[in-house]
């Protein structure tokens, strides 16, 4: 049976969108051709956020409800006015990335499964020099949405302390997104320090309310992910849907609104008409473009007064001058204790990145080596000294298989489950090679200490990586034993 298609003449390009009528939303009913259609409306918009731009392709083929795969190449099979850029990633290997230009390439990229935009925070031309500084609210669970406007509004003020100014839009999820357009002289590392000295600010301004701290369980109220600003990470760019039962989209704000917005009020039918009805409150961004020199010299001053460099991703080589790379919790000697660091520039160390050199010259362009290098891991002997008691419950593919397993763990241990608060359970969503798995963890500080269960077999214990051995492979991961698999008989 033929694939049913309908073909859309968009700035004079033709777009063949498959499967029109597929259901993209189940609760709303919103199909493929809806998702299009809503981009189109607000494609000015969306271009400004994401247009321009080298985008990781993050494809929902069987909708919302489906699980996603991602995709930084290109495809072959692809028209010829869809451009791409050349990136090179942590890991040393490269990708020639979607770039979309027009409203076209957004129906394009939607076509393929695209829900949301995930772009880039530099420009075609200058891969190297972002242009944007990305802050990202991030509650954690249990944290009121009028704690996070709030803290919104103390980043406008750090902001505005430092002569930058922000765009802020809901994030379509949890929490809320601030932008700055900024000059694109400084680089990867440089935008993450000054994100991270804007973080460390916020937290001081309201400490009730936000905090910069990297470790989940260590976080309390509003996280500001600085981490964010790291080469290769993308986040969801404005009038993005969001795929979310509701089909809620990331909504560019006036500074006015954010007081009393509500996220939920911004969805697929309703956002068309606010676009129609008063424009794009983000219009303008471009024109204010704004230097970091104000927070590099505020990096600089927290340098002096103890406050070095925070965690990178787990993706990247251990910095110079990063901090132990371990949770709080499994810390077992003191900082002085742990292998420093020795990537540069959010990269491997330098004869890493000679040897990753050396084999692009001689003919290999996806040159890539692991980068869990030495600084990564404590030395093997002394005794933990952290007081944070977690446990890890699952790893699973599916996040509803992590959480039936948080469910029977606290069945099994009610006394223990009564006593945490929504903060205590760590939900992390974790990249795999193509694919996001879940990890939940329980942080028992809240649990009186005589009623803390000990660290069990893992409730479900997936490995991602299972069967794959190529050069991008984490390093060995540190996890509880398997349970033993049940006698057949």
């Amino acid at each position: 049976m033929a694939t049913e298609r309908e073909v859309l003449t968009i700035g004079g390009r033709d777009v063949s969108i498959s499967n029109p009528r597929k259901v993209y939303f189940p609760e709303t009913g919103h199909t493929k051709l809806d998702l299009v259609n809503y981009y189109l409306a607000v494609a000015d918009g969306a271009l400004r956020g994401a247009g321009g731009r080298p985008m990781a392709l993050k494809r929902f083929v069987d909708g919302a409800a489906g699980q996603p795969f991602f995709q930084k190449r290109a495809p072959e099979n692809r028209p010829d006015w869809i451009r791409t850029a050349t990136l090179t990633f942590p890991s040393g290997r490269t990708a020639d990335e979607v770039v979309v230009d027009d409203a076209a390439g957004l129906a394009w990229v939607v076509n393929l499964g695209c829900i949301d935009l995930n772009p880039h925070p530099v420009r075609a031309d200058d891969l190297e020099h972002p242009d944007e500084l990305r802050v990202d609210l991030d509650p954690v669970p249990g944290v009121p949405w009028g704690h996070i406007r709030l803290v919104a509004l103390a980043t406008r003020e750090a902001l505005e302390a430092v002569g930058l100014v922000g765009w802020p839009k809901t994030s379509g999820s949890r929490g809320i997104h601030i932008n700055v357009r900024i000059e694109p002289r400084w680089t990867f590392p440089e935008v993450r320090r000054a994100a991270l000295a804007l973080a460390r600010d916020v937290e001081r301004r309201v400490p009730d309310l936000a905090t910069s701290k990297w470790w989940k369980e260590e976080r309390h109220g509003v996280f500001l992910d600085y981490n964010q600003n790291a080469k290769d990470r993308t986040v969801a760019s404005a009038y993005s849907v969001r795929p979310l039962p509701d089909a809620r989209v990331s909504t560019p704000l006036a500074w006015d609104e954010v007081p009393s917005v509500e996220a939920e009020a911004f969805t697929i039918d309703t956002v068309p008409a606010r676009y129609a009805a008063i424009g794009d409150p983000g219009d303008g961004i471009d024109d204010a473009v704004g230097s970091l020199d104000a927070l590099l010299e505020l990096s600089r001053r927290h340098e002096t007064e103890g406050l070095g460099d925070a965690p990178w991703p787990p993706n990247y080589a251990k910095q110079a001058g990063e901090p132990p790379r371990v949770q709080p919790s499994r810390q077992r000697r003191a900082t002085a204790g742990y292998e420093a660091g020795r990537g540069e520039g959010g990269g491997p160390p330098p004869e890493v990145a000679r040897a990753r050199l050396a084999a692009v010259e001689q003919g290999d362009p996806n040159a890539g080596l692991p980068t869990e290098w030495a600084g990564s891991r404590p030395t093997p002997t002394g005794r933990r000294r952290s007081s944070i008691p977690v446990v890890e419950i699952a790893r699973a593919e599916h996040k509803e298989e992590a959480q039936a397993g948080l469910e029977r763990w606290q069945a099994r241990h009610p006394q223990a489950a009564a006593a945490l608060e929504p903060a205590d359970v760590l939900v992390d969503s974790m990249r795999g090679r193509f694919t996001t798995w879940t990890r939940i963890r329980v942080n028992l500080i809240h649990v009186p200490e005589g009623d803390r269960p000990a660290q069990e077999p893992l409730e479900v214990d997936y490995d991602p990586w299972a069967g794959y051995d190529g050069p991008d492979r984490p390093g060995a991961m540190e996890r509880p034993k398997r349970k033993p698999k049940a006698d057949p008989t």
